[in-house]
């Protein structure tokens, strides 16, 4: 009994110290976890000011070599420069009624200002200030002496990719992406990156490391994105010609917003080597590189002078497709499709009446106007758009968020992605009844489960497309005319409004090529029929729409022009189509 009791006494002494044991090593652990918490936002916060500093070393640097070159050349008519197209522009550097130098500096000193007012720059590229000094061994590219701006996410040798996420800081690109070096060997100057939203998959143009963008139009309006600070600072005069990237509308979006030209080319026509996504190896829904610019002309130089045999060389994935200059410029009447919402977005009225404008002034012109239906968006949209992007239910794109702050363009977004999986299927059920769009938005969300439901998804995917062209060739169409998302968004909407992309992202999904093209401005009188707009489902969403454009009088109004996989060069024609009518009709 007493060695019993021995026992007993020797469990019940073990156990109070097997307690106070793990008492003191969870505090530890709780401890450590504060220590290396605050250690990470530490480290995050010194990470920031670093790139912070970086920016302001370039920008600096850079208005001290333009200070030096316009005492040492007063001559130098900057205003004269900048008001040149790029087709004048590019000929005058040729002939050498202008020369490279005065150029550079010129679109220099304007970047530095609209930079100022807009927070639209990431950093100045200080080895252009080198290559200029060389640039006379590329005089005969079509691009000789044009200063080009690039997007933050576009590889240039030294600088970071960030995509606007602290995980990316301090890791420099190790060679130019394809395009910078074909730029470059096509005599352009790349001279300052851009910025861009928070992980790229927003339509806003703000992060936790560089900040908000602003619209060049409108100081309470976003710039849009992801392209936004190619958008913001072409559309403020301080960059002739830029290159950002499209996998949901992201150059088209700040094109409209921002009121420039923008084209997403067929993906695979430009290389991506060097163009750097938030995340690899999602393959339903295609980005592409592509050009910004004042009007379309300049796109369509872009595209020639990147569709080049040096392109096709540093890149042999790319088909060698020259660009087709005769179809650019070919004027044969075109059959056109026409729609004014997609069944799933309804557009507000300054939009819609864009579009009906430049229809009548389409058909005035001797081209064909057919009403087409697109199929099945709402569908699209979840399960094949929202499933393929965020396939692994958005995990890999929280993974790269963390270790710093998430920026508020992008937190309703995050708010809803982080839902755990199974809290979304029961809202799913528990608002079917009250909501025909947020359920199915959801249950997409959760993302695929297996290998065979990823092979079935892609193949929906492919069906999709191949049903798409199949209906469009029923239409017995060339090209669509189709709504932009517009007008500019007052700030924090875009990212609580991501279903309005149906619009844009469709056609990433479906591969076909589409650009933006400025038609109107809004006027007192859209505002006011604004007022009256339910939208098509009458829900959050619709009412959400009508708050983030409000207050949009004098803002750029654009519509989308389309066309079928590899014909680009039809779909820059309709653009420079709608582009001259427009003009023609203002003068």
């Amino acid at each position: 009994m007493e060695t019993l009791k021995d026992l007993v006494e020797g469990v019940k002494v073990e156990s109070q110290t097997a307690v106070l044991l793990t008492s003191a090593v969870c505090g530890v652990g709780a401890l450590l976890m504060v220590v290396q918490t605050v250690s990470g936002h530490r480290a995050a916060k010194d990470k920031i000011q670093r790139a912070r500093n970086r920016r302001t070393e370039s920008l600096q640097r850079a208005e001290q070599e333009v200070l030096r070159y316009k005492q040492l050349h007063p001559s130098c008519d900057s205003a004269a420069i900048l008001s040149l197209s790029l087709s004048d522009l590019t000929k005058q550097l040729r002939e050498g009624s202008l020369c490279p130098e005065d150029v550079f500096y010129s679109y220099m000193q304007k970047t530095l200002a609209v930079h100022k007012k807009l927070n639209c720059c990431t950093e100045i590229l200080l080895e252009s200030f080198d290559q200029l000094r060389t640039i006379g061994s590329n005089k005969d590219g079509l691009l000789y002496g044009v200063p080009i701006s690039i997007k933050e996410n576009v590889s240039y040798k030294n600088c970071d990719c960030t995509c606007g996420v602290i995980i990316n800081l301090s890791q420099p690109a190790k060679k130019d992406s394809v395009i910078v070096e074909v730029l470059k060997k096509q005599g352009a100057i790349p001279f300052t990156k851009t910025n861009l939203p928070q992980a790229l998959l927003n339509y806003d143009c703000s992060n936790p490391i560089f900040g908000q963008t602003i619209n060049p139009y409108n100081p309470q309006k976003t710039s849009g994105g992801s392209s936004g600070g190619e958008g913001a600072l072409i559309g403020g005069g301080g960059s002739i010609l830029g290159i950002g990237s499209d996998i949901g509308g992201s150059i088209r979006i700040p094109a409209s917003f921002c009121g420039i030209c923008g084209f997403k080319p067929t993906t695979g026509r430009l290389s991506s080597k060097g163009i750097v996504p938030i995340y690899r190896g999602q393959k339903c829904v295609l980005s592409s590189p592509g050009p910004l610019a004042r009007d379309v002309d300049s796109l369509a130089l872009c595209m020639q002078a990147l569709l080049c045999d040096h392109m096709f060389s540093l890149d042999p994935t790319v088909p060698p497709l020259p660009f087709n200059l005769q179809t650019y410029q070919s004027s044969k009447p075109l059959r056109i499709g026409y729609l004014e919402h997609d069944g799933y977005t309804q557009p507000p009225p300054c939009m819609i009446r864009g579009l009906r404008e430049v229809k009548a002034l389409l058909e005035q012109a001797g081209h064909t106007v057919v009403p087409y239906e697109p199929l099945r968006v709402d569908h699209a949209v979840t399960e094949l758009i929202i499933k393929g992007v965020l396939a692994d239910g958005a995990a890999t794109m929280l993974q790269k968020l963390k270790g710093g702050p998430v920026d508020p363009c992008l937190k309703p977004q995050i708010h809803l992605y982080s839902i755990p999986l199974w809290l979304k299927r029961i809202l799913k059920f528990l608002l079917k009844p009250f909501s025909p769009r947020i359920p199915p938005t959801l249950g997409a969300l959760c993302g695929v489960s297996s290998a065979p439901e990823v092979w079935k998804q892609h193949a929906d995917v492919e069906d999709y497309i191949s049903e798409t062209i199949a209906h469009w060739r029923k239409y017995n169409i060339d090209v669509l005319l189709c709504p932009m998302i517009g007008p500019a968004f007052n700030f924090l909407y875009c990212g609580r409004l991501t279903c309005l992309s149906s619009l844009t992202m469709i056609y990433n999904l479906l591969n076909f090529p589409a650009g933006a093209v400025p038609v109107s401005t809004v006027t007192a009188q859209d505002e006011e029929d604004l007022k009256h707009l339910k939208g098509l489902y009458q829900d959050t969403w619709d009412k959400l729409h009508k708050l983030a454009v409000s207050g949009a009088e004098g803002l750029p109004v654009a519509v989308q022009c389309v066309a079928l996989p590899w014909q680009d060069e039809l779909c820059l024609r309709f653009m420079k189509e709608v582009e001259q009518l427009v003009k023609h009709k203002k003068n």
